[in-house]
């Protein structure tokens, strides 16, 4: 059976007793029958997408470039070679210092879901040949909020680049702060930052990837201190809400604002590149800032 015939509506006429009474004739139409998850819809333009197509394309929009968000381990698999990366600090796993009503719930079913310990994963691996270390936030977990755990893996991973002389890259997704962590989840913007600031020192370039949304605490601090900073297609970065910052200065904000295409144009990032791009972009930017140390 094909797809076109999956879909093919069929229509039948019965006829009732009650209908042959009446001089009416119903028509019944039966539904065409399309299996769960065939379909996917377009968050920007609206298009209906075959969802196989939408795969295919790296889960981009094939009508409007929309960058569809995806998961750590989807990203993971386009960004490093085949059986390169190394996976470090993956059973350490967030507590609940203050006692939050509802949060070990929260956690319980956001590691169910994604079958990750939390919001972030680190490692070593290689990007056509180059070793590099890698961080990739992922939004299905918690939103991507900054914890402990991600604070504390981002940084191990940021030393560990430090001491063995590795460029770093990490690609952020992030709501912000983890509010169910208070102070504890704050202190990890000061703990990151420090922690690049002495990578800094050996010289190597590290780069930022942001996507669709890098908010609150984690624009803030590792975000945007990137040596080169990248984004993806239309995705959102900012600190404060939109709806805040309105109310707060008492003024209508462009429609694009905290797009990245808006902060391209104020120079806030350096360059927006399409996802199928994004690997030899990485690549070619490594080679230029004199990264090669290709086994």
């Amino acid at each position: 059976m094909t797809l076109r015939d999956l879909l093919k509506k069929r229509t039948y006429i019965t006829l009732s007793a009650e209908a042959i009474k009446g001089d009416k004739i119903e028509e019944n139409h039966e539904k065409p029958i399309i299996p769960d998850g065939m379909w996917r819809k377009c968050n920007e333009c609206g298009e209906i997408l075959y969802k196989e197509d939408v795969e295919n394309n790296l889960w981009v929009c094939t009508k409007c470039n929309y960058h569809f968000r995806i998961n750590a381990r989807t990203r993971l698999n386009l960004i490093v070679d085949e059986n390169s990366f190394k996976e470090n600090l993956i059973d350490i796993r967030s507590v609940d210092p203050l006692k939050f009503k509802g949060y070990k719930e929260k956690l319980s079913k956001s590691e169910s879901d994604t079958g990750e310990a939390d919001a972030v994963i680190t490692g070593v691996g290689k990007v056509n040949g180059i070793k590099a270390a890698i961080a990739i936030m992922n939004s299905a977990f918690m939103m991507g909020s900054m914890g402990t755990v991600v604070g504390e893996k981002i940084t191990r991973l940021i030393e560990e680049a430090t001491d063995k002389k590795l460029p770093l890259i990490i690609f952020t997704t992030s709501g912000g702060a983890r509010m169910q962590e208070g102070i504890f989840s704050l202190m990890q913007m000061a703990k990151i930052s420090g922690a690049i600031n002495l990578y800094n020192k050996t010289g190597l370039p590290y780069i930022t990837v942001l996507t669709d949304p890098t908010t609150g605490g984690v624009t803030a601090s590792f975000a945007m201190e990137g040596d080169i900073i990248l984004s993806e297609p239309g995705a959102l970065i900012g600190f404060a809400g939109r709806r805040v910052i309105e109310g707060t200065i008492n003024q209508k904000l462009p429609d694009n604002f905290q797009k990245a295409e808006f902060l391209l144009e104020k120079g806030f990032i350096d360059n927006i590149v399409n996802r199928k791009s994004m690997k030899d972009t990485i690549y070619k930017l490594l080679i230029l800032h004199g990264v090669n140390n290709n086994e």
